[in-house]
């Protein structure tokens, strides 16, 4: 009988959470710099249901905003406007926060945004363009696209709206993927203008006048500030910081897809409690080189081995994931799920809504 009893009691300890018990490397103390690359649970683990009904549907992820966000149409009259977390961009005639794609060209001007990226990123058109306040005349043309229509070029760079931006002074495209940029005034990205005017005297891009202000940490010598891009000069960029208007500064991969945390996981001692049926919506992400991080202390950067095999890549030493409620980089339809799924701060914690 009293081995019957412990067995009952050991098989309800374990039904609890997923424990994987690791090597020392992933402390419950503060000092990061401590922390070991890469935690290897040892032991086993089991499947359980920690979900509940419904879990893993992706439902109540919006794939557009409410309202459809700004369409294709003329630009108006353009101005140069401070926005919050960016800097001086480019905004059209309704107030709208324009962005280029780096991976257009200005010389010549050239879209390569078509089809479903042009769904996302509406083109703005040449027809009745017009050069207000701190926007020069000059800098502004219009590129043949394929279908016929002119697009707005702003020192050669074709010009577009973004599709989750839902009023005038939004900037929620600023980073998405590391290749799309709040326009500046002269052409270029918008954060990159705000950059050289902060005196940091440093003439790096990788200094700390690169911090916005926006509640990141300063003095970071890999600070990138509001809405985090890979940096100039041909750095791969594999994990970076992308500014969001509700949750701050928030982690992405290098394609620009939001990382995640598991509230039934755990730093220390460890837990998986994705498992089986939750990775078919929730996707380990894969670790990173730490040399290939921006604007995150790369010590907080490491990797965990799953139950697979598998390796994945660890912030804090917590697992992180992305979304497959996610339809397009940039979008965050993750945050809050079940009350247990958070996106990943600059910080290396949960992210909070503002307010």
């Amino acid at each position: 009988m009293k081995t019957r009893t412990m067995r009952r009691e050991i098989f309800a300890g374990s039904a609890a959470v997923a424990v994987l018990l690791l090597t020392a490397g992933c402390g419950s103390g503060g000092n990061s710099a401590a922390k070991q690359d890469a935690v290897k649970p040892v032991g086993d683990s089991k499947q359980l249901d920690l979900y509940g009904s419904g879990y893993g549907s992706g439902s109540g992820s919006a794939d557009a905003p409410a309202g459809g966000g700004p369409k294709s149409g003329p630009a108006g009259q353009l101005k140069a406007q401070e926005v919050a977390g960016v800097g001086s961009a480019v905004t059209d005639g309704e107030g709208f926060t324009l962005y280029r794609f780096d991976k257009d060209t200005a010389k010549p001007p050239k879209s390569n945004c078509e089809g479903d990226c042009a769904q996302a990123w509406p083109v703005v058109l040449a027809d009745d363009a017009q050069a207000g306040a701190g926007v020069d005349a000059a800098v502004l043309g219009s590129v043949a696209r394929a279908d016929g229509t002119k697009q707005l070029t702003v020192g050669g760079w074709p010009v577009y709206r973004y599709a989750k931006d839902t009023k005038a002074g939004d900037a929620l495209g600023e980073g998405v993927g590391g290749t799309w940029h709040a326009l500046g005034p002269d052409g270029k990205p918008a954060a990159a203008g705000k950059a050289a005017g902060s005196g940091s005297g440093s003439g790096s891009a990788m200094g700390s006048g690169m911090a916005s202000g926006s509640g990141m940490a300063s003095g970071m010598a890999m600070d990138m500030g509001a809405g985090a891009n890979p940096p100039a000069g041909g750095k791969k960029v594999s994990l970076s910081v992308r500014q969001n208007a509700q949750l701050g500064g928030i982690l992405q991969n290098a394609e620009g897809w939001t990382l995640y945390r598991f509230d039934k996981d755990s730093a220390w001692p460890m837990k998986f409690g994705c498992l089986d049926a939750c990775l078919d919506t929730w996707k380990p992400a894969k670790p990173v080189d730490k040399t290939e991080v921006s604007g995150i202390p790369s010590e907080l950067v490491g990797s965990v081995k799953r139950p697979d095999g598998s390796e994945q890549l660890t912030i804090d030493c917590w697992p992180v994931y992305t979304f497959t409620g996610d339809k397009q980089p940039g979008d965050a339809n993750g945050q809050g799920k079940q009350g247990l799924w958070f996106a990943v701060t600059d910080k290396g914690k949960k992210a909070k809504a503002a307010g």
